[in-house]
């Protein structure tokens, strides 16, 4: 980099440029030297070939990104981010790297300053790259109950980032799902906050340890849009904000997430893209966030297009700005020109230009891009060499994809004999779509190039049977395609299954984006009855007297309450990644045994009305109400070949309970099979008389425990009373004294030990420095 009166000379660079020098100071010698282009262009993302793809991969694109990029332009005063240089389209990831190392290059040498800009890409499956390892969805990170591998998966990703020069993942999904009919269900962690936020802070420990900015999404209440649908506004009460949605983003912020992303809709009339008292009093001042807020794509542009808050695109960076979005993206609308003319004419205050620099340029100095060393060349370019699906990847998206699947139903059916004359049927069954989400490469981008080969290995159910050792005689037949079909289709699985032993009907979702599929961005659903004609097709399939296994690749529940009666069994997984045929076949044949819990529960019959298992009592069956929302499968619901013997439930300490102490309970376990079984022990928070209307219940720890046959665990938890905490009457979060329980059990449903415990003390007003995070050990015996 050039050494002038800007960035110092060789023997003394200048302060911005020393990295012996605190960050802080870096910073606040830097900004003061810079124009007002050249501060705003760090503010907005570039989006380089958006306007040719085919296809949409985010709201409005081409309306938004309509013209050609003037890349010259562009970075003349520098530039803040590059938007998803391996997630546009397909390319050879070595390639890509060397591209982008070459785009660096053009970015440092055409501004004074020689700032590189940021790059980002989506990471909610793994990283959004052509022959990337195709990561398990988020609902089976929260089915495995289990956030040591799920922080061992994000640090998988964080390092494939960093290889190629990628700074930022737009991960995780913090939403709590509240409507199963929202086509972003399979991009959450499930209904309950507390598991959301247990699982999202695993996952940005695993990003951050490799040195990638994990970016918090969607802030706040994105998944409570009105009827389940997309982008559509939010009716929700300020207490069902900060005890439902605020949860898991304050978890992760504790994590160490340092960006956080807003949420399209708005709440109550307010975008959240608008709002001051969301992006800058809670989540600065109480949260103590000192990370970057960056837009979710063309949200600032909505603000005028969608929402009509803003006359103008400069009116629209205006409000953005000021509720306190620093970064534009994925390019540049409002934060440009227009932003500029708004400063000039004294429309905007250029002290918030230069309150949200800083916050990018601090970023910037974190990551080594503002130090005189800095090389665009990513470890990728200096090796000659990538391999974005290593052995070690595929190993973990395996365990992942093992420990999520959900037995639901058995009537002993499974595991399947050996040597069984399985008719293989469905529109799931055979081809590697079915076991892959919305937001991974090969459906978010590779659909829109069937030209290009999926890049990974990704083996079908089918294909898994019939290379199972079991030896199974394997005849696949498709039914009908996920939508549409013909009754000839259904007839020939009639005719497959009823010459067979058993059928494994595998049904299910196509993901897709904005009505490309079932499940999806976009793809919201009016019911929650299995799409297309697939429901006809099980209730052939049941018709012939074979017994009938059915197997979910889904990104929802579906309602199932027609036929589980008639189902041998019932097998779900929440699109399980490029590991996933294999892990179900696995399942299916008894080698493993299925291990996963519900993040959601599955509705009965006709329940397409929003809920979740966290509702009041009112909210549960009543005798004035016909609808019964009762579950037929409920939240922390899966079974296994074999079950641990609980051999006692106790508080340790007796049932007394400080306000602002802690309480411990323990759980024997114990495995008299002859066969590894694992327990996920589950623990229910009950209010009995609370100051507000509370849930009947709510998790507050889990704990997985696998037991080798014949061993025996005990797992304690340490539970501070703040997790009893809830937001009172008068809008402060509060531990009230009284009486309460713990429900300690294997689902929400099923629960093994009432331990009844007095809160006492007083009453205590908790912040955002309240104990979120339980903690729990499990003794083995002979430790």
């Amino acid at each position: 980099m050039g050494t002038n009166d800007e960035t110092g000379t060789a023997s003394a660079p200048a302060p911005w440029r020393d990295p012996a020098v605190p960050a802080e100071d870096r910073v606040a010698d830097l900004i003061p030297r810079m124009s007002l282009e050249e501060k705003v262009a760090q503010l907005y993302g570039v989006w380089v070939g958006i306007d040719e793809t085919e296809g949409e991969v985010a709201p409005h694109q081409h309306d938004m990104a309509a013209a050609p990029v003037d890349w010259d332009g562009l970075v003349r005063s520098g530039l803040g981010q590059l938007t998803r240089p391996f997630g546009t389209a397909p390319v050879d990831p070595l390639v890509g790297a060397k591209g982008l190392a070459e785009s660096q290059r053009q970015i440092v040498a055409a501004g004074r300053f020689g700032i590189p800009a940021l790059v980002h890409e989506e990471c909610l499956t793994g990283l959004a790259a052509w022959t990337a390892t195709v990561f398990p969805s988020p609902l089976c990170w929260a089915a495995s109950f289990d956030p040591d591998l799920v922080e061992r998966m994000g640090a998988l990703i964080g390092a494939s980032m960093r290889r190629l020069g990628v700074h930022q993942g737009l991960a995780p999904v913090l939403d709590v799902a509240r409507d199963l009919r929202w086509g972003r269900v399979e991009e959450t962690m499930g209904e309950d906050p507390h598991l959301v936020g247990t699982i999202g802070s695993a996952y940005v420990r695993g990003l951050e340890s490799s040195g990638v900015v994990a970016t918090l999404k969607h802030f706040v209440g994105y998944s409570a849009s009105r009827a389940g649908r997309n982008l559509a506004p939010v009716s929700a009460g300020p207490r069902e904000i900060a005890d439902v949605f605020l949860p898991p983003f304050e978890m992760a912020l504790r994590a160490g997430a340092r960006s956080v992303m807003n949420s399209y809709t708005d709440i109550d009339g307010v975008p959240s893209a608008a709002d001051p008292a969301l992006l800058t009093s809670l989540l600065r001042e109480t949260y103590g966030f000192t990370g970057t807020v960056v837009a979710d794509y063309f949200s600032i542009a909505f603000l005028q297009t969608l929402h009509g808050v803003a006359a103008s695109p400069a009116e629209a960076a205006a409000r953005a700005l000021e509720a306190g979005i620093d970064v534009e993206l994925p390019t540049v609308n409002c934060y440009g020109a227009p932003l500029v003319e708004a400063v000039r004419s004294g429309a905007v205050d250029e002290g918030l230009v230069d309150r949200a620099l800083r916050r990018v340029l601090l970023q910037k100095c974190e990551l080594g891009l503002l130090d005189p060393d800095w090389s665009p060349d990513a470890p990728a370019v200096l090796d000659g060499e990538v391999t974005l699906d290593p052995a070690e990847s595929r190993a973990v998206a395996g365990d992942l994809a093992r420990r999520s699947v959900v037995l639901l139903a058995n009537d002993g059916t499974l595991p399947l004999r050996p040597g069984l004359r399985l008719a293989v049927v469905g529109p799931r069954a055979d081809t590697a779509q079915a076991v892959l989400g919305c937001y991974s490469f090969p459906m978010h981008v590779g659909v829109h190039h069937p030209e290009v080969p999926v890049g990974v290995d990704i083996p079908t159910l089918a294909d898994a049977l019939r290379a199972d050792p079991a030896a199974f005689d394997v005849v696949v037949a498709e039914g009908c395609p996920v939508l549409g079909g013909d009754d000839e289709g259904i007839e020939a699985a009639v005719r497959a299954a009823a010459d067979a032993d058993v059928c494994v009907a595998v049904l299910g979702d196509q993901a897709g984006l904005f009505g490309n599929g079932t499940s999806g961005e976009g793809c919201d659903a009016v019911d929650l009855r299995l799409p297309g004609r697939q429901e006809e097709l099980l209730e052939a399939l049941l018709a012939t007297g074979t017994p009938v296994v059915l197997v979910l690749l889904v990104g929802r529940p579906y309602e199932l309450s027609r036929q589980v009666d008639r189902l041998a069994a019932v097998v779900c997984g929440f699109f399980p990644g490029e590991e996933g045929g294999p892990a179900v076949a696995d399942v299916l044949s008894g080698r493993v045994s299925p291990l996963g819990r519900l993040p959601v529960s599955f509705p009965r019959a006709d329940s397409s009305q929003p809920g979740t298992y966290l509702a009041a009592a009112l909210g549960r069956r009543t005798d004035v109400s016909m609808v019964d929302p009762t579950p037929l499968f409920p939240f922390g619901h899966g079974l296994g070949y074999g079950s641990a013997t609980w051999a006692g439930v106790r508080a340790v300490g007796g049932p007394e309970w400080d306000t602002d102490g802690t309480a411990e309970v323990e759980v024997e376990l114990r495995n008299d099979t002859h066969h590894e079984v694992s327990e996920v022990v589950q623990v229910y928070l009950h209010d009995p008389a609370a100051e507000v209307v509370r849930p009947v219940q709510a998790l507050v720890a889990a704990r997985r425990v696998d037991l080798a046959p014949g061993s025996a665990a005990t797992v304690r938890f340490t539970l501070h009373a703040d997790l009893t905490s809830y937001t009172g009457r008068d809008g402060a979060r509060i531990v009230e004294p009284g009486e309460v329980e713990l429900r300690v059990g294997a689902s929400s449903a099923d629960v093994r030990e009432v331990l009844p415990f007095t809160l006492s003390g007083s009453r205590r007003a908790v912040g955002s420095e309240r104990r979120l995070h339980p903690e729990s050990a499990v003794q083995r015996s002979g430790d």
